[in-house]
């Protein structure tokens, strides 16, 4: 950043999942020059970690798009930017669009996965696009920092809910519909302080890898790796 020109103050906050409405400023989630061309018109789309971040711009644009928008959150630390990314995208939503859903669970479970899919087809019959974006990472120093707790609960929110959301929701997919699963650069060049995110994404890349072969099961359009 140039001299002379405004800085941002320091971003800290030392417990997970992060949030955003405690950032000064707020992440720009947005663009005011985006001209929307109703690509998404008539598609319902799920988010997973959609209060925030990455989902939070997802779940907008997708809105403005044209989707029917449903997005995840963990409930009782996420509440209030999930409350916020709701709003947002009630006020984004096309005319023909469907009202848009907020769903509290921890998905790291199976059973959650499930649940989470059969209310969204209960609810709108289908599901057109998958996101799969909820995750977390921890900063540690050394190997020794990191517990079995810790462990598991990057894998089970960084892989083992993009698998079983995948699984329960490729059941129901059509012709052309589309599951993006999103991943970490960190899966390609690693990091010193992230070395329990970097497995985990890097499992998220091969697994999508794995996955792409079977999209002719389903006549997907695609299963894409960002």
């Amino acid at each position: 950043m140039a001299s002379g020109e405004n800085q941002f103050p320091p971003q800290k906050q030392y417990t997970q999942p992060g949030k955003e409405y405690l950032m000064n400023p707020p992440p720009q989630y947005s663009s005011p020059d985006y001209n929307p061309s109703n690509q998404l018109q008539g598609k319902i789309a799920v988010v997973t970690g959609g209060d925030s971040g990455i989902g939070r711009a997802v779940c907008n644009l997708f809105s403005l798009e044209g989707a029917t928008v449903i997005f995840t959150y963990v409930k009782g630390q996420e509440d209030r930017d999930a409350s916020d990314t709701l709003e947002i995208i009630k006020k984004a939503k096309t005319e023909d669009a469907k009202d848009p859903l907020a769903i509290p669970v921890d998905l790291g479970y199976e059973e959650n996965c499930k649940r989470v899919v059969d209310e969204v087809i209960n609810a709108y019959g289908r599901i057109d696009i998958l996101v799969n974006n909820a995750a977390v990472q921890y900063e540690r120093d050394s190997l020794e920092e990191i517990d079995d707790a810790t462990l598991e609960r990057v894998f089970r929110t960084n892989i083992f809910s993009y698998f079983f959301m995948t699984k329960y929701a490729v059941k129901h997919v059509k012709e052309g519909s589309s599951i993006i699963n999103t991943t970490s650069v960190n899966a390609y060049m690693g990091f010193a302080t992230l070395v329990v995110l970097v497995p985990g994404a890097s499992a998220c890349e091969q697994g999508n890898k794995s996955h792409e072969r079977g999209c002719a099961w389903t006549h997907m359009d695609s299963i894409t790796n960002c």
